[in-house]
């Protein structure tokens, strides 16, 4: 096989299409190469519970990445590899700051996702993520113990401003990030993709030259960074794309397989 022995991709907009499938040529692509010995798992920041369909689609064996990387966790074991939940003390601050701003709240526990009620924007990231909301009333009174994850839907510019001042009031005790344009999400500090592949590298006995991480947006920069090919797909921002060290199709013209097939296949 080739240098290449782990691959993680990201899955919205990454290798989900916008119809949220797999392509017959992305999974044909992956599979190939785990024919070859290379090992396939999934980094994104969806929930564990959302993520495993495409695991278990995809035949993936190793610990998938979830929440950004809060939960590592095995699609067929269920075993754990890791879990960084945040803070309780930092996450009421958050939910505090949800309120002031009046953002739509996700609060996240046992793979389970809570909201205080069920808003339009909560309901179209259920929707998309094939998952139920439990509302719970008042998040500041629910929120009893360290959460996975919290994220704001709202509009772009109101993300914008409040990921400035929050990463300036909180970023060194948070990982805070976009992961689209209207999604900003707060989780453990070393709760990142990047971190999550450095386990993994541990785990197998792989080095960071021999990974492959596709991306598209700002949560995969850790990842993209610390793998030996980090991969943007054509639609990712022109920021991802500088700090990649290739560009491949988009996400609906098959860019995993497009970059797979070039430098494993």
């Amino acid at each position: 096989m080739g240098k290449y022995k782990l691959i993680a991709v990201d899955l919205d907009d990454t290798l989900l299409n916008d119809e949220l499938n797999i392509s017959p040529r992305n999974r044909y692509a992956l599979q190939k190469a785990a024919e070859l010995g290379a090992l396939i798992t999934i980094a994104t920041g969806r929930m564990y519970r959302s993520a495993v369909p495409f695991a278990r689609e995809l035949g993936i064996e190793v610990p998938i990445v979830t929440y950004q990387g809060a939960l590592v966790k095995n699609a067929l074991s269920g075993d754990v590899l890791v879990e960084r939940p945040v803070p309780l003390e930092l996450a009421r601050v958050v939910l505090a700051e949800g309120y002031k701003n009046k953002v739509h709240m996700n609060v996240y526990f046992d793979d389970t996702l809570y909201v205080d009620n069920i808003s339009p924007e909560g309901a179209g990231y259920a929707q998309r993520a094939g998952v139920e909301m439990v509302p719970m009333g008042n998040l500041l009174e629910f929120v009893r113990r360290d959460p996975t994850k919290i994220l704001y839907i709202a509009s772009p510019d109101v993300l914008d401003k409040l990921l400035t001042e929050m990463h300036e009031a909180m970023g060194d005790r948070l990982y805070i990030t976009k992961s689209k344009p209207n999604y900003l999400e707060f989780m453990h500090p070393h709760a990142t993709k990047g971190h999550a592949l450095k386990a993994l590298t541990g785990k197998f006995n792989i080095s960071r030259d021999q990974v492959m991480a596709f991306g598209d947006s700002y949560n995969d920069l850790d990842m993209i960074r610390f793998a030996g090919m980090g991969i943007a797909m054509g639609n990712a921002p022109e920021e991802i794309k500088r700090q990649a060290d290739y560009i491949t199709g988009t996400n609906n013209n098959d860019g995993v397989a497009e970059a797979i097939e070039k430098f494993l296949l």
